[in-house]
């Protein structure tokens, strides 16, 4: 089963991804937590998409950890019309 989260928006919609990547990856939202240094609730922000504003800083340091791309965490994916 996927656990990718769908926001949508006005325009469009936001895939959040990073609790598919953890689950792959065998990585612990604890380890995570630990290794990169980022509040709780951050994560479970970007796992849930619950959340206002994106932090460029901990996205760059998960992308760091996980060896991935923003993309692969997060996507914006417009309508088509």
């Amino acid at each position: 089963m996927l656990k990718i989260k769908e926001l949508n928006i006005e325009n469009g919609y936001y895939l959040f991804k990073l609790e598919e990547i953890l689950n792959t990856r065998s990585i612990s939202i604890n380890k995570l937590i630990r290794d990169t240094n980022t509040d709780f609730k951050v994560i479970k922000r970007l796992m849930t998409g619950e959340l206002v504003r994106i932090d460029i800083f901990v996205l760059a340091r998960l992308c760091d950890y996980l060896n991935c791309s923003i993309t692969d965490i997060v996507e914006y994916m417009p309508n088509k019309n």
